[in-house]
């Protein structure tokens, strides 16, 4: 089997698929056959470096995967041949508050992922997938829509409260779905106005283009009558973390996912005056993947993917990626032309 294995070195040029023999399912273990896999920007840092500076080489990139179990191995009672699942971000957080045992054992990181055509997974690390997703849908699901579900539903976000999005990727995208079918009011920043075009057809009931309108706070104030955002999901990092401040309401929510912009400073002061909450949002746990997936199956909500590339195309995915001209989701699929 084919795998997508970072060897020798950081940089893509030390990425390349490799020929591994096929796992064989332990205790407990499902032999998965992957249909489909996504991309994150946690994996374009993961192979420059930027991620993991200690990352163990060679290593299985990859933390998002669905397909189709193809044999369970001793005490298996969760999954069956046939049944379609996708792995959790990280297989030791089932439920409750995350661990530092759990934060430290993620898929493409501390552990070979899930980049692979066949991969062994434990049966407490996989999920079903909502029965009307493609392959391509539900490969999407375990870090970018479990990050936004998290998010949200710790700030209690419902009917009656406004949510700030920043740009128009995966977690962004996928909060923008699942703030609205829970009754929240979403605004939304891009670079783009075909891209806040677009957004709007999802559902955002306003946008603002930061590279013509540089004080998207303030606009987020003014759509607010002056009080600022429920809850801002900010993605951006210390570069934007500023702004989200001043953007949150007194009392409001800021969770705080991305590291996108770099570096920059944050003054704590504001945070102070304000009683903003800042909360670190690092995915989820499976029991949070599960409820989320019974909304998304009440809902027939549809992941926005951006573009399909063949596994054997990864490299170009992970530029496409990174040129930050997509729009939702970035997707591997191991079926398409060009994988043999």
């Amino acid at each position: 089997m084919k795998a997508l294995v970072l060897r020798g070195g950081f940089g893509s040029e030390h990425l390349a698929l490799e020929e591994r023999p096929e796992p064989a399912p332990g205790p407990g273990e499902v032999l998965v056959r992957v249909r489909a896999a996504s991309l994150n920007f946690r994996d374009l840092m993961l192979v420059k470096g930027q991620y993991n500076p200690k990352l163990a080489l060679p290593r299985v990139m990859g933390s998002d995967a669905a397909g189709e179990v193809v044999a369970a191995g001793a005490g298996v009672t969760r999954f069956k041949p046939g049944d379609r699942v996708a792995n959790t971000f990280m297989p030791l957080w089932e439920e409750g508050a995350i661990t530092g045992a759990a934060a430290g054992a993620t898929y493409g990181s501390e552990r070979d992922g899930v980049f692979a055509e066949v991969i062994a997974v434990h049966e407490r690390a996989l999920v079903a997938v909502p029965p009307h997703l493609s392959y391509e849908e539900a490969a999407t699901l375990p870090c970018a829509a479990v990050t936004a579900w998290n998010a949200l539903t710790a700030a209690s976000t419902g009917p009656g409260t406004t949510v700030l999005l920043q740009g128009t990727g995966g977690v962004s995208i996928f909060a923008l779905q699942l703030a609205t079918v829970l009754g929240a009011r979403a605004l939304i920043t891009s670079s783009s106005d075909d891209k806040l075009a677009r957004a709007a057809r999802l559902g955002a009931a306003a946008g603002v283009n930061y590279r013509t309108d540089p004080d998207w706070d303030k606009w987020a104030r003014q759509q607010t009558g002056g009080a600022g955002a429920d809850v801002v999901i900010e993605v951006g990092g210390a570069g934007t973390l500023d702004r989200s401040i001043r953007a949150v309401k007194t009392g409001g929510h800021v969770a705080v996912i991305g590291v996108l912009t770099g570096g920059g400073t944050v003054n704590p002061v504001p945070v102070l005056m304000k009683a903003v909450r800042l909360q670190g949002v690092f995915v989820g746990s499976r029991a949070m993947f599960e409820e989320m997936n019974r909304v998304i199956t009440e809902k027939q909500i549809r992941p926005v993917i951006d573009r399909a590339f063949p596994f054997a195309d990864a490299v170009n995915a992970l530029r496409h990626m990174e040129s930050g001209s997509h729009f939702g989701k970035v997707v591997l699929s191991m079926t398409a032309p060009g994988n043999g």
